[in-house]
């Protein structure tokens, strides 16, 4: 088998819109550069994502050179929506944790709105102080998130994908299958490894990055989101209820923290130091 590499990398520029391919992205201690600075939340502050409003997959937003954004959605008019001044804040809640935020503004909220048929605000994280402490059961002092679940960033395995298809293939629900990586919406997808190779990492080097790994991620119905269509079905929790169980979670895939800054690029050396 070929030394493993980095097959492909993703941003979301939103969190819970859909996710961009990128040929690098610089890694921040936080995160990738453009990923998840940005979040939608309800009229009581509360985070919206595909959990609840599985549309927002279909919509789109591309970071401009200025740092705001261009968003894009099926019968939407296009709108560019610059940074926001941070004069005015909102804390929003995103699973149980108050984070601090600069709304957007009301045309993207109205934007927002129209789209999701709710009221919604796009909201930013400006601020390093305001960034959300991971974990503590799995994090060292200090160290921080944007707003992505609850980790920096995510890596999943393409042989692990495949492992996964075969095992919905054999079950009740093949029609639904093979499922694409964008299912589970990761930040850094690995060619060229066993599957689930991963469940044994601690530590990896992707190119001139290191990253520890925090915990394997648990997976929710947001991968039972077709990222193109926006339809629901049953896999691959079906699958994953039944193969993939540990500590009462659903697992695909494995949340990292970067130990330092760097790029990472398309074709990098992925190495297992640990």
């Amino acid at each position: 088998m070929a030394d493993p590499v980095l097959r492909s990398v993703h941003v979301h520029p939103v969190k819970a819109l859909r996710a961009l391919d990128r040929a690098e992205a610089e890694v921040r201690p936080w995160g990738l550069a453009h990923d998840r600075r940005w979040a939608v939340v309800d009229a009581g502050g509360t985070v919206m994502t595909q959990r609840r409003h599985p549309r927002m997959a279909l919509a789109s937003a591309e970071p401009l050179p200025d740092g705001g954004l261009r968003l894009t959605a099926p019968g939407r008019e296009p709108l560019v929506v610059p940074v926001p001044e941070p004069s005015v804040t909102l804390t929003m809640d995103i699973f149980d944790q108050a984070v601090e935020t600069v709304p957007a503004g009301e045309p993207a909220a109205a934007w927002f709105s129209a789209y999701l048929e709710a009221d919604a605000r796009l909201v930013h994280l400006d601020a390093p102080e305001h960034r959300r402490p991971i974990d503590p059961d799995f994090a060292r002092p200090g160290e921080t998130v944007n707003l992505a679940d609850g980790y920096p960033l995510l890596v999943t395995a393409l042989a692990s994908l495949d492992a996964l298809n075969a095992l919905i293939e054999r079950g009740d629900h093949a029609h639904e299958g093979p499922l694409p990586m964008s299912r589970f919406r990761p930040n850094l997808v690995v060619e060229g490894t066993d599957a689930w190779a991963e469940d044994g990492w601690t530590r990896l080097a992707v190119g001139e990055v290191t990253f520890r790994v925090a915990k394997p991620c648990g997976r929710c119905v947001v991968t039972t989101t077709d990222q193109t269509t926006a339809a629901r079905g049953k896999e691959p929790l079906r699958t994953l209820g039944r193969h993939r169980k540990l500590n009462g979670k659903l697992v695909f895939g494995q949340n990292l923290v970067p130990e330092h800054p760097g790029t990472v690029r398309v074709g990098d050396p992925v190495k297992i130091l640990d």
